[in-house]
């Protein structure tokens, strides 16, 4: 389905980890290209009917590719470059309640 453009420029890679599993992507990579090359479908489901969600204008602007970063939700993986050690919680449903807010 998708397909990073071969490109003459070597790019070192990074290991990140989605659900706790390990995947490797290229330097530089948004999240985003980097769930959708490790083959992550879908990045959530929605709160109110469950229906599953991925990337629709990998731009920032239609926020179906919302995933939790680093503790931060509603992250979207397409505005975000992957970093070493980067830890991706795919989200099911609502926001989770902060304590305390």
């Amino acid at each position: 389905m998708f397909r990073p453009i071969d490109s003459t420029l070597a790019r070192p890679s990074v290991t990140l980890h989605v659900q706790g599993q390990p995947i490797t992507a290229r330097a530089g990579d948004t999240l985003a290209m980097a769930l959708l090359n490790a083959g992550v479908v879908p990045f959530r489901h929605t709160p109110v009917s469950g229906q599953p969600r991925a990337p629709l204008c990998l731009m920032g602007a239609c926020f179906d590719c919302l995933v939790e970063v680093d503790g931060q939700q509603n992250v979207q993986s397409c505005m975000v470059e992957v970093c070493e050690g980067m830890q991706v919680r795919l989200p099911t449903g609502a926001r989770r309640a902060e304590d305390g807010v």
